[in-house]
């Protein structure tokens, strides 16, 4: 069997690396992708040297708009084929909508939703042609409910949800899968950059590296969706969203948001 080439965005650090790692191991090549360029080339080093495989690194920043196209570009451009797309970049922040920063929730929307989608529809073509290929769109348990605090946050990992579970069936018959991942509160930088360290959300958090296998593995299976890092209280909660009234569900989500 050829080896496999998964192209990974955000891959400097959390579930990213932690995805080029157990694809790694697994005997497989990669694209990695992130802004950092010395966190990727110190990926590079560490996984060529302990799997013998081959990483490509691309240093972008995807809160730009060329920066999908670029990326496609460059990846055609080397002759690589990609089996995997897995898209894991992401950002949240915290804070009232009508009082942050514009361009941050504009930046948001432009790498949780348009940078995937865009990715996504510049690969997907090539998976079509040759009928092989799977994708990987990190959305969040947030996907399944309203955030206050995190307006545009939570609604874009509803959109990643929703986009992803729709393109799944578009292609059940092919070869290709769609699998969206929903982690819960997970202990990466995500909650220093969006300012949740402090907050009863990330009070207790799940391990990157248990997440990203659990998404690899769903992957690899072709699931349509899978939960994965979350608490026993967390998996409670979400049983019940359903039929808790929607006021009180908003109030409760808008407590766990607030700093301690």
């Amino acid at each position: 069997m050829s080896k496999k080439v998964a192209l990974i965005t955000g891959a400097s650090s959390g579930i990213g690396r932690e995805f080029s790692r157990i694809h790694a191991a697994n005997g497989g090549d990669l694209v990695i992708i992130a802004r950092r360029e010395d966190k990727l080339n110190e990926l590079k080093q560490e996984l060529e040297k302990k799997y013998n495989i081959k990483v490509k690194v691309i240093a972008k920043d995807l809160t730009l708009p060329q920066s999908p196209i670029e990326i496609y570009n460059e990846v055609k451009e080397a002759g690589i084929e990609v089996d995997y797309l897995i898209n894991n970049a992401g950002f949240g922040g915290r804070g009232y909508f009508h009082e942050r920063p514009m361009e941050l929730d504009l930046q948001m929307i432009q790498v949780n939703i348009v940078t995937l989608t865009t990715l996504t529809r510049l690969f997907l073509p090539d998976f079509v042609k040759r009928n092989s290929g799977k994708v990987l769109n990190v959305s969040s348990t947030a996907a399944l409910m309203a955030g206050p605090l995190q307006a545009v946050y939570y609604a874009s990992k509803a959109y990643v949800l929703s986009f992803s579970n729709a393109i799944a069936q578009e292609l059940h018959d092919t070869n290709i899968t769609v699998t969206a991942l929903l982690p819960g509160a997970t202990e990466t930088e995500f909650a220093k950059t969006s300012d949740m360290s402090n907050t009863p959300l990330f009070a207790k958090t799940g391990s990157p590296h248990l997440v990203a296998k659990e998404g690899y593995n769903a992957m690899l299976q072709g699931k349509l969706d899978i939960i994965a890092g979350v608490t026993a209280p967390q998996k409670v909660m979400m049983s019940m969203l359903q039929f808790m009234p929607k006021k009180l569900m908003l109030k409760q989500i808008y407590q766990i948001q607030q700093e301690k």
